[in-house]
């Protein structure tokens, strides 16, 4: 899985998925060549990896031995770590997305990686329960319908999903789409807190954490629901009630793109070539999770942006490790959180492979990226729940 040998590092997560799916097991050798799979030789899993396109190496026993020898020791900061089982996938999208409206859908498929699609119907009928693994959409969850207002009123487009949206939220009988989502963002909460594992991305993940600290308070303006918001409702915010975000300002203005003062989109200042977030280095020994979810060809990485494209650091709480940032701009771009039993990872921006990705724009052809580390992100986020859990030591 090295920058220099591997053809299509995409394909290998999904091969390294099937592998697990057969009921075979699969070492993860942390920080060894790429944060390369070692797997039994045997001819469906060679012959799997030739379709697909896969670079791999066979080795003896002497030579295996001696692999792991290194790895395990004292002086090598990296780890063996042990997949044991396919983990169920569930993607939060609304009916009628195209896949590639979401990166992880496109990234999913490209990897032949198998995943259900749910939405508000199922995340409030328990159906999350049937999943390892969840991955929210580019959603807003504070009812606001992506502050897209100024933009797109008029676009028949945002009409319709206006138009769908305050349909489904009646059907489950609530009387604002903001309650509604209000609803599910609380049961993807207990779904982390009882020991699920959720990965989000762009605006699913401040706009979650706002309708979590918002519950019980109006902060939609009447285009969005029909009323005020409630007078002085900042200081009605409880962050107590947030994954990984606290003390940041809500935008008020129905008028501007944004939801708050955590998004780090219009306070950037640094050019599109020079624009690189680098990933934190962490002890696979003692830390075996961030390193895990941090594997990849390279420590650095080209950025890209979306509606929420990185993190206020002032504004990511203590206790959320911070994987990935931007240090010329200050700011977080990849987290990672224990909640309850359970795990959260958020990344910000929209597609790792397209820089600024805007309504109605080409879809991102992947066979053209199949080393993309950006991507490859979300691929170690799919497979980190099959892991054997370790006790953290930090």
């Amino acid at each position: 899985m090295d920058a220099d040998t591997q053809k299509d590092h995409l394909k290998a997560y999904g091969t390294a998925y099937w592998v697990l799916e057969q009921g075979i097991k699969v070492k993860w050798l942390l920080n060894y060549r790429g944060g390369s799979f070692l797997m039994p030789e045997t001819d469906a899993i060679k012959k799997e990896l030739t379709i697909r396109g896969v670079s791999y190496e066979p080795l003896n026993e002497r030579e295996t031995a001696q692999i792991l020898e290194f790895i395990a020791s004292p002086s090598q900061n990296m780890q063996e770590v042990v997949l044991e089982k396919a983990p169920k996938i569930a993607v939060y999208t609304p009916t009628g997305k195209q896949p590639w409206d979401d990166a992880v859908t496109m990234v999913l498929t490209y990897a032949e990686i198998p995943y259900t699609k749910v939405y508000d119907k199922e995340v409030l009928n328990d159906e999350l329960l049937l999943y390892d693994w969840l991955h929210l959409h580019h959603e807003d969850f504070t009812g606001q319908y992506g502050k897209f207002y100024r933009s797109f009123r008029t676009a028949p487009w945002y009409i319709q999903e206006k138009k769908e949206a305050e349909e489904l939220a009646a059907e489950l009988g609530y009387n604002k789409v903001s309650e509604a989502k209000l609803a599910v963002a609380k049961k993807i909460r207990d779904y982390v807190i009882g020991g699920g594992f959720m990965f989000a991305m762009c605006s699913a993940t401040d706009s979650f954490d706002i309708a979590l600290a918002a519950e019980d308070v109006d902060i939609c303006e009447p285009m969005f629901d029909g009323d005020a918001s409630e007078p002085d409702y900042q200081s009605k915010i409880d962050f107590n009630k947030t994954f990984a975000f606290t003390d940041f300002l809500l935008e008020r203005s129905p008028m501007v793109y944004e939801f708050s003062s955590i998004d780090m989109t219009t306070k950037r200042k640094v050019a599109k070539e020079l624009d690189y977030f680098t990933l934190m280095d962490f002890s696979a020994k003692w830390d075996p999770i961030p390193t895990m979810l941090n594997q990849n060809h390279t420590s650095l990485v080209k950025g890209f942006m979306g509606q929420t494209t990185s993190y206020s650091r002032e504004e990511v709480k203590k206790n959320v490790l911070v994987l990935a940032e931007n240090r010329s701009n200050g700011e977080a771009k990849y987290l990672h959180g224990i909640r309850g039993k359970g795990f959260f990872t958020f990344y910000g921006g929209h597609d790792p492979e397209d820089y600024q990705h805007r309504v109605g724009d080409p879809p991102t052809e992947l066979k053209l990226h199949p080393t993309s580390p950006g991507y490859r992100l979300i691929l170690n986020n799919i497979l980190f729940p099959a892991a054997r859990k370790q006790k953290q030591k930090t």
